[in-house]
């Protein structure tokens, strides 16, 4: 026997009985070595023997009785076992899928301070139960920064916090659902998983039409109880909402009733112009605005945000229950913090910068490269779409995984009943995800599958 892996040479003993065991090595009724044969076998201490044996015992994968030593006991047989399931198919080494930070970028030495800072000013009471809306430092700073950067006007006991957009919208279906339920109207082209969550929720969705300018707002259905647009940044096409479509959005919002939630998943990356202010700031009582640090920062800290119409707060809290369940209180104040310090500034800072340089090379090596194609909605945000040629996009992603790249196609955010007004074939391209060390062969693969099909 050889203790592999790292740890103690006793969880290293321990795990390799269990896996003798568990693999058939040592058969049901096997007698074991005695502690002082097995230690002088394996060059350690008798004690360490003594003790992995007797927490076998204890777990149930030894018997021990005096007079006869200690044997593996005899454990039920597991079940055959059934038809095996296909493996997963290894992950492709270059990841261009959208919508994901490079997980090495994260800040964690400017964290780490704030956390500190953060709990070390923290009052007892926000380490018990929580108030359901979330830290009120972390309102607060949010208050203040969205105002600062996005033109949002809220206060602290509008904004209810929640683990991304998704919580978010699961959340207004639910508070903002009539019997019989209204549709949400949708742009054509979006995430299919937001749309399956309306589904979830016994809602249905009608598609509205998207073009330069962002969503047509003329076709807005008056049927609708709400429609959720992303104004800074169309996603995934690109381009902001027409200033024209703003104000309209607004006035259908009034003349029907319905209201107007407003998707700001990365309106602080813009690399050719001064960012767009939130439609929210135009009239906070007709809209919610929605946003997170999954793009900024990092979507394993699960921290979103409401800012609500005053007449949604109650409920929503109320669907959301009496106690934090999601957001960590200790990640809430360390945000709070990591916002008031200006560290998030200085973060977003560099990594504008640095998204700006890899749009900036991806558009720069496609047009020396594969000049057949077209990189649109590069003004803002982590992807980009390359236009292609008709009837050539499955293709394209099909090569693209054959030469080690993951990316995906236009068509699959495309709302399955949406008539006409259709978008070219295209590949959403992410290019932030990759760490800097491979972002060069990525690209280098990219081109090389479009070559393939172009």
């Amino acid at each position: 026997m050889e203790l592999a892996g790292g740890g103690s040479r006793r969880a290293a003993l321990i795990g390799a009985l269990r896996e003798a065991v568990r693999g058939g090595r040592l058969a049901p009724g096997t007698p074991l070595p005695p502690y002082r044969s097995l230690a002088a076998d394996l060059g350690i201490a008798r004690n360490t023997v003594a003790d992995a044996y007797a927490e076998l015992v204890a777990e149930g994968w030894l018997t021990s009785r005096q007079g006869s030593g200690t044997r593996v006991a005899d454990r039920v047989a597991a079940p055959a076992p059934g038809p095996a399931r296909p493996a997963a198919p290894p992950p492709l080494p270059y990841d261009l899928v959208q919508g994901k930070p490079d997980p090495g970028a994260f800040p964690r030495t400017a964290w780490l301070a704030a956390a500190r800072r953060a709990l070390t000013a923290a009052p007892h009471e926000a380490f018990g139960i929580g108030d359901p809306r979330g830290r009120i430092e972390l309102r607060r700073a949010l208050t203040a920064y969205l105002a600062r950067v996005r033109g949002v006007r809220t206060t602290p006991d509008r904004i209810v916090l929640c683990s991304g957009a998704a919580h978010a919208l699961r959340l207004l279906a639910r508070v903002t659902r009539e019997t019989p339920p209204r549709p949400w109207a949708v742009e054509a082209y979006g995430l299919p998983f937001h749309r399956g969550l309306f589904g979830e929720a016994g809602v249905g969705t009608v598609p509205v039409a998207v073009d330069e300018d962002g969503a047509r707002i003329a076709e807005i259905p008056p049927t609708a109880g709400a429609v959720l647009l992303t104004p800074a940044h169309q996603f995934p096409t690109g381009g902001p909402l027409h200033p024209e479509r703003r104000a309209g959005v607004l006035e259908w919002a009034r003349r029907s009733g319905g209201l107007v939630v407003e998707d700001d998943y990365d309106g602080e990356f813009r690399y050719d112009r001064r960012p767009v202010g939130a439609v929210q700031g135009l009239d906070p009582e007709q809209t919610v605005l929605l946003g997170s640090v999954s793009k900024s920062l990092s979507p394993a800290l699960r921290i979103g945000w409401m800012c609500l119409p005053a007449q949604l707060v109650d409920r929503v809290v109320a669907a959301k229950g009496e106690r934090e369940p999601y957001a960590s209180a200790t990640e809430q104040l360390t945000l709070a913090d990591f916002l008031d310090s200006g560290a998030y500034d200085r973060h977003v800072r560099r990594m504008r910068q640095r998204h700006r340089g890899r749009r900036d090379r991806l558009a720069s090596v496609l047009a020396e490269r594969v000049p057949g194609v077209r990189v649109t909605g590069i003004a803002a945000g982590l992807h980009a779409v390359v236009e292609l040629p008709t009837g050539t996009e499955r293709a394209a992603v099909t090569a693209a995984a054959r030469h080690g790249v993951a990316v995906e196609g236009l068509a699959g955010y495309r709302h399955p009943e949406a008539r006409g007004h259709t978008r070219p074939d295209g590949l959403v391209v992410g290019y932030a995800t990759p760490p800097e060390r491979l972002y060069g062969a990525a690209l280098d693969a990219l081109c090389q599958a479009l070559s393939d099909v172009l």
